[in-house]
């Protein structure tokens, strides 16, 4: 049973008509608006309010930096005190402990070999310590 196009050749047309098919979408598309944000299952949980008025960072004193000083040979020094690498482990996970944590700053001499420097920085993430930085001198022209 096909339709003509209204012209007299009696052809039957060859377009399809989407008026309806444009319909039932418009109404699926409003079905599913309202369905689904009652599908979703939110669990509800009461989070913990932050107090910032008891923290008392103003009265706190600032912690002074601690200095590693890494010579050509391989010798560390924790605060111009020679140390040996166990020793500086052992410091460096005492400091970590400490709250504000100090930073720790890395001198190396001019000539060290860059895995000593690497073999400290390596210790200090180790062991806890999150602001590691080094030390150097500025040029001057």
């Amino acid at each position: 049973m096909a339709f003509s196009n209204g012209n007299d050749s009696g052809t039957p047309m060859s377009e399809i008509n989407v008026t309806p098919l444009v319909d039932v979408m418009l109404v699926l598309l409003i079905i599913f608006m309202i369905t689904a944000p009652l599908m979703s299952h939110k669990t509800k949980v009461e989070l913990p309010q932050a107090n910032y008025e008891t923290r008392d960072t103003e009265n706190t004193p600032p912690t002074p930096p601690i200095t590693i000083a890494v010579t050509e040979e391989g010798r560390y020094f924790f605060n111009d005190e020679p140390v040996t690498r166990e020793l500086l482990e052992s410091r460096l996970s005492v400091e970590a402990q400490k709250v504000p944590q100090p930073s720790v700053n890395i001198r190396g001499d001019k000539t060290v070999r860059y895995r000593f420097i690497n073999d400290v920085v390596n210790i200090a993430q180790a062991q806890g310590m999150r602001q590691v930085g080094f030390v150097a001198t500025r040029e001057r022209n």
